[in-house]
C-alpha cells in the first residue's frame, strides 16, 4: 500500500494556504471583523452533495471541510484526514480527532461512512453515485477515528470526489434531522470555518464564525453575500462602498476597476469543462452531422467573444477547459466561422429553401433550434452571448436560434420532454475526467446530446480505472477528437473565467490552485 500521511511540515503548509488558512491556533478568538461579498448567482443547494453550481463553490468550503484537499501544486493532502493508504481499491484513512461539527457531535470515523452511504440513498444524488462512486462498494469504521473505503474496481477519480464540494463533510445527525435535505440550510451543517445562520431568497446568504474550528477561528466574524445578479448593481455596490467584495466582475467594468486607486481585481480560468453548447442529436435538424458543422461555422466566434466580454474572455476549441492537462491542443483553429461552408453543408442537407423572414426551410418546417437555460445557472453574461450567436446564425445561414431563460423546473421539464435542441453547459470540476463521464457517456446521468458512441464510452471507462496520467490524457485526447472534430456534437464556446474584485483593505483573497474558482473565507481580512 503507498502511504499518504501529514507529517511533512511543508506539506501541511501548502494544504494550509490552499485553503487560505489563517495563522491563529484554536482558541484564539480575533476581534470582530464584518465583510460584504456581492455574487452573482443563488445557489439551488446548500447541501454540499447536491453541489452543481460552479459559482456556489466558495460557499460550499465556507461551511464543510473535505477529507484532504488539492495543495497549491493540485496535488492531493490531508485536511480532516491526517494521513491514508491505498493499494488500488482500499483506502484506509486516519482522521482527526480535535474536530467538532457545528451541531457539537464529534467528526469520526462514523460520520465519514454515513456521508459516503448517504449517496446510496434513492435519488439523493443518482448523478454521484452513477458517476463519481461508481466503484464505491462499502465503508468500514476500523475504529473511532480510522475508516476503510472499498471500491469494487480502481478509480482514478475517488479521490478527487473525496476533495471535491460533494466529499463536504456533514454531521450524520443533522442528515436525519434537517427539514428539507436536497436544499440545505441552517439546519444541515459541517466542521467549517463558518456557521450559516440564514438565506433570504433573493436577497443574502448570511455566516458567522465558527470559534471552534479547528484550524483556528477565521479572522472575519461575520460575511455576508448579497446576491445581486445584475452585473452594473454589484459594481455599484462596490464602488459606492456598500460590499467590500464582488465576483463575476463584468468585461465591461474591468478597466474602471482597474484604474481605481481604492480598488483590486483578481482573474483566474476555470479547470473541469469549456462552456459548450451540446447539440441534441435525438431529433431533427442536430441529427443530421452537416447541420451540427453548420452551426458552428456560421459562428464568427472570435468577434462574438470580442463584442461580448470586449477581449477578456478565453476562446474554447474543446469540451475540456484550457488549464486542465489534459486539454488537446491540437483541436485549435480546425473548425467555425466559415460561413460559406455553413451554407454549402445546409444545401447538402436538403435546407435549400428560405421563407419571407430569410430562415431556411424543409418539407415546410423552418430550421428552428431552441436553448432552455435554468436561471440559477445563467453566468458571464451568456444571455448576452446567445444573443449575439442568434444574431450569427441568422445572418450567415438562415438558422433560426431560440433562446429561453427560465425557471429550475421549467427548464427541467424541457430536458425530461426533448423540448430542446441545445443545451448549454460548463462544469467545474477539479479533474476533467469527471465531467466528461456525466455528459458524454450515452447512458451518462447528464447526456444532453442523446448521442451514444461505444468507443467514447469505452476510452472513459478506461481513462477512469489508470491511474497513469498519460495514458489518461491520450484517452481523453481520444474523446475531444471524437466529439469535438469528428461527430461535432460539442460546440465549444469559451473557458469561464471568475474574476474577483475588491476594496484594497480587504486581503487574503485567492482561487482555489486546481478549479480556477474563488476560495472560501477563512484566510480574508480586513486590514493589515
Amino acid at each position: 500500500m503507498k502511504l499518504f500521511r501529514a507529517a511533512l511540515p511543508l506539506l501541511m503548509a501548502a494544504a494550509l494556504a490552499a485553503c487560505g488558512a489563517g495563522q491563529r491556533t484554536a482558541g484564539q478568538e480575533p476581534a470582530r471583523a464584518s465583510l460584504t461579498w456581492g455574487i452573482e448567482t443563488q445557489p439551488v443547494t446548500f447541501n454540499p452533495h447536491q453541489w452543481a453550481q460552479n459559482k456556489a463553490r466558495l460557499l460550499v468550503f465556507n461551511q464543510f471541510d473535505p477529507l484532504i484537499i488539492r495543495d497549491e501544486s493540485g496535488r492531493f493532502a490531508p485536511w480532516l484526514a491526517t494521513a491514508w493508504r491505498a493499494d488500488g481499491l482500499t483506502y484506509t484513512f486516519e482522521l482527526r480527532d480535535d474536530v467538532t461539527f457545528h451541531d457539537g457531535t464529534r467528526f469520526d470515523a462514523a460520520a465519514v461512512k454515513a456521508n459516503l452511504d448517504q449517496f446510496a440513498e434513492p435519488g439523493y444524488n443518482p448523478a454521484v453515485k452513477a458517476i463519481q462512486l461508481r466503484a464505491f462498494d462499502r465503508a468500514e469504521v476500523l475504529s473511532s477515528h480510522t475508516v476503510k473505503i472499498t471500491l469494487k474496481s480502481p478509480d482514478a477519480l475517488f479521490l478527487d470526489f473525496l476533495a471535491s464540494p460533494y466529499g463536504g463533510q456533514v454531521s450524520p445527525a443533522s442528515l436525519k434531522k434537517a427539514k428539507d435535505l436536497k436544499a440545505g440550510g441552517p439546519d444541515l451543517v459541517g466542521t467549517g470555518p463558518f456557521i450559516l445562520e440564514r438565506f433570504t431568497p433573493g436577497q443574502e446568504i448570511r455566516y458567522r464564525r465558527n470559534p471552534a474550528y479547528f484550524k483556528g477561528a477565521a479572522s472575519l466574524s461575520e460575511l455576508t453575500y448579497r446576491i445581486l445578479p445584475e452585473a452594473a448593481v454589484r459594481v455599484g455596490a462596490l464602488t459606492s462602498e456598500q460590499v467590500q467584495v464582488i465576483e463575476g466582475v463584468p468585461a465591461t467594468e474591468l478597466d474602471l476597476i482597474r484604474r481605481s486607486p481604492e480598488l483590486t481585481v483578481k482573474t483566474a480560468l476555470n479547470s473541469g469543462t469549456a462552456f459548450s453548447y451540446y447539440f441534441n442529436t435525438s431529433h431533427a435538424p442536430f441529427d443530421d452531422q452537416r447541420v451540427r458543422k453548420a452551426f458552428r461555422e456560421a459562428v464568427d466566434l472570435d468577434a462574438v467573444l470580442a463584442s461580448v466580454y470586449q477581449g477578456s474572455a478565453t476562446r474554447a476549441w474543446s469540451i475540456v477547459g484550457r488549464t486542465s492537462p489534459f486539454y488537446d491542443a491540437t483541436l485549435e483553429k480546425t473548425y467555425g466561422g466559415d460561413p460559406a461552408r455553413a451554407n454549402a453543408l445546409l444545401d447538402e442537407a436538403g435546407w435549400e429553401e428560405r421563407d419571407a423572414e430569410g430562415f431556411r426551410v424543409k418539407d415546410g418546417r423552418r430550421l428552428t433550434v431552441r436553448t432552455v437555460s435554468s436561471a440559477p445557472f445563467v453566468r458571464d453574461r451568456r444571455d448576452i452571448l446567445a444573443q449575439a450567436v442568434q444574431a450569427q446564425v441568422k445572418q450567415n445561414a438562415g438558422i433560426d436560434f431560440q433562446i429561453r431563460i427560465v425557471d429550475q423546473g421549467s427548464a427541467q421539464q424541457a430536458i425530461d420532454d426533448d423540448q430542446y435542441e441545445i443545451f448549454e453547459n460548463s462544469r467545474g470540476d477539479s479533474d476533467a475526467g469527471a465531467a466528461l463521464n456525466l455528459i458524454l457517456p450515452g447512458k451518462g446521468a447528464i447526456n444532453r446530446t442523446r448521442h451514444t458512441d461505444p468507443e467514447v464510452d469505452t476510452w472513459l471507462a478506461k481513462a477512469s480505472a489508470t491511474t497513469d496520467q498519460a495514458e489518461r490524457a491520450r484517452l481523453y485526447a481520444r474523446v475531444q477528437r471524437r466529439v469535438v472534430a469528428d461527430k461535432a456534437i460539442v460546440f465549444p464556446i469559451y473557458v469561464p473565467a471568475d474574476q474577483i474584485a475588491a476594496s484594497r483593505s480587504v486581503t487574503g483573497l485567492g482561487f482555489d490552485p486546481v478549479s480556477g474558482t474563488p476560495k472560501s473565507a477563512y484566510g480574508v481580512r480586513i486590514g493589515t
